[in-house]
């Protein structure tokens, strides 16, 4: 993608409207305004996430909580596995040292 698109700074040249249900609009504009965002806003940060990501900017599944949790234990056991990695090349710091070493 070579020239990368600002929803916010881009002009405002065209309409988008969409139908949803009464109180799910009032539900969800109370979740963005305790974020300091209007449902406008959240939809133009979909947006830009969307053209930054180039695709949906989050996991769609059948179980998507499952799902991410998954990807997070997957993220967890690579960090562990690198950690584990570079004390092995640079050495092993057991509960003592560290504690000399935070002064606790």
């Amino acid at each position: 993608m070579a020239d990368v698109l600002n929803v916010a700074m881009a002009p405002k040249d065209s309409t988008f409207q969409v139908r949803i249900n009464s109180e799910i609009k009032k539900t969800v504009e109370e979740i963005y305004a305790r974020t300091g965002m209007t449902l406008t806003d959240a939809f133009n940060t979909f947006i830009q996430q969307s053209i930054n990501v180039e695709g949906l900017p989050f996991l769609v599944t059948q179980n998507s909580k499952e799902a991410l949790r998954e990807q997070a234990v997957a993220l967890l056991m690579m960090d562990l596995k690198r950690a584990e990695e570079r004390a092995d090349k640079e050495g092993w710091i057991d509960a003592d040292d560290l504690e000399k070493e935070l002064g606790v």
